[in-house]
């Protein structure tokens, strides 16, 4: 699909960062100023929902989308970790995995709320350090996989 920005294999260095890519998916590091951490499981060939996978593909994403989140849960401590699958405004299959703290900008509400708070610049910058650190984490928990 040529007008869809999730077929495009390129990022600009500002929307984020390449972590890990396979024949069938690809991993994001979303340079998101409020949610530092923000990963974004990319299926590659243009589908709109799950239900257009095989059920092996389905199992692959999946375990792509699990080895994210145990990857920024052992990486950044989030209280919690927001997993979704909207496209609603992108039409073609990904996986949002957001680390989530209390005091980040939309707590308790979803990342795509109104802001309900400013999140201190330190408190951002130390999650920003430890995003730093995802792309190995994240490399290595899809190692494991196999």
């Amino acid at each position: 699909m040529s007008n869809c920005v999730l077929c495009k294999d390129t990022l600009r260095p500002e929307e984020g960062e390449l972590i890990w890519r396979g024949d069938d998916c690809r991993v994001i590091l979303i340079h998101d100023p409020d949610l530092p951490g923000f990963c974004r499981v990319i299926w590659n060939r243009h589908v709109r929902e799950m239900s257009e996978l095989t059920y092996g593909e389905r199992e692959h994403l999946m375990n792509l989308v699990f080895a994210v989140e145990q990857a920024i849960d052992q990486t950044m401590e989030p209280l919690k970790i927001n997993l979704a699958s909207l496209g609603n405004q992108v039409p073609h299959l990904h996986w949002h995995v957001i680390p989530r703290y209390e005091d980040d900008a939309f707590f308790p509400s979803t990342a795509w709320s109104a802001r309900v708070r400013e999140t201190s610049p330190a408190i951002i910058a130390e999650r920003k350090r430890l995003a730093a650190e995802l792309p190995k984490a994240i490399r290595a928990a899809i190692a494991a996989l196999a």
